[in-house]
């Protein structure tokens, strides 16, 4: 599908897995992949980008070239452009991290990337890195130049920081108000620069849960439609009733007769228990954007 068809479903560029399987996990199959791919493509969802989060180099090892092999089949192959890597380039900061492992964060390395790149048969198509990390500038140059769109995220960059990785090639915001400690300070922090850096398109999630309604009617007037995209950051636990549930990953994680998915030993969110469709209607249903507005946000912005 290309900007300006016929719409035929959102385009989801963070979808870290669904109905218990999760893209990073030690364990994933080739029919853990077919399933919940379908069961996306069945529930409203034309494109995605699966999406590592930070994970041990085992991970990346085992992964990457499964997810990639199987990008070569149809209809994966039409409908899945390529890989979201959101780590591990990330801030090991409290409340920055979320739910990802500060102990499995790296510095900003242009070899670690390259070898990612390989394992992914050049696969990777979007990069979250944290802006302020030293040599998260030369790190962005060379993923742009690899054909690879530079998303900033999970920081606690100033400024100064996201002017000067604007500079280098970076392009968007990961999930914007998320990925951030509860508190933070009033002036100095990563919200504000990253709204005004017009070259930058932000990433939101919709679902109810991670950001309100006031702060979405905010962002669409800082950015405009032309530089806002809707994605899910829909969980492993996508599509599962709300309980407490554990893995050798994320240990205990809890979701809310609301939806919200609550990592209690982070006291943050992880991901999202709803699919771009359910996100999309319940962005339409705060009627801040015409028809045509909610199509190019989910539709042509992210492709």
């Amino acid at each position: 599908m290309k900007a300006g068809t016929a719409f035929t479903g959102f385009v989801d560029l963070q979808v870290n897995g669904y109905l218990n399987v999760s893209f990073s996990s030690p364990d994933l199959t080739a029919d853990d992949f077919r399933k919940i791919s379908l069961s996306l493509f069945s529930r409203g969802t034309a494109l995605f980008l699966p999406t590592l989060v930070t994970s041990p180099e085992s991970v990346y090892e085992r992964n990457l070239p499964l997810i990639s092999d199987l990008l070569e089949e149809e209809p994966f192959k039409s409908r899945i452009p390529g890989l979201h890597l959101e780590g591990p380039f990330l801030s090991p900061e409290p409340g920055a991290i979320g739910a990802h492992k500060s102990e499995l964060v790296r510095k900003p390395d242009i070899s670690f990337l390259r070898k990612m790149i390989k394992l992914s048969r050049g696969k990777v198509k979007l990069l979250t890195i944290a802006a302020e990390m030293p040599g998260a500038d030369k790190l962005a140059k060379f993923a742009s130049s690899q054909g690879i769109a530079v998303s900033l995220g999970h920081q606690m960059a100033g400024a100064s920081s996201i002017k000067k990785l604007a500079a280098a090639g970076a392009k968007a915001l990961t999930h914007l108000g998320n990925g951030l400690p509860n508190s933070i300070n009033r002036h100095e922090n990563p919200l504000w620069p990253a709204l005004a850096e017009d070259s930058l398109t932000a990433m939101i999630i919709p679902d109810g849960n991670h950001i309100n309604a006031d702060m979405i009617k905010v962002f669409l007037r800082a950015k405009g439609v032309s530089r806002l995209i809707m994605v899910s950051d829909v969980s492993y636990l996508g599509g599962l009733p709300p309980g407490k549930y554990g893995s050798p990953e994320w240990r205990e994680l809890v979701i809310e007769k609301s939806g919200r998915i609550f990592y209690p030993a982070h006291n943050c969110l992880a991901g999202s228990s709803k699919n771009l469709f359910q996100c999309m209607n319940y962005l339409a249903s705060l009627n801040l954007m015409s028809m045509k507005d909610l199509l190019a946000v989910s539709v042509s912005n992210p492709l």
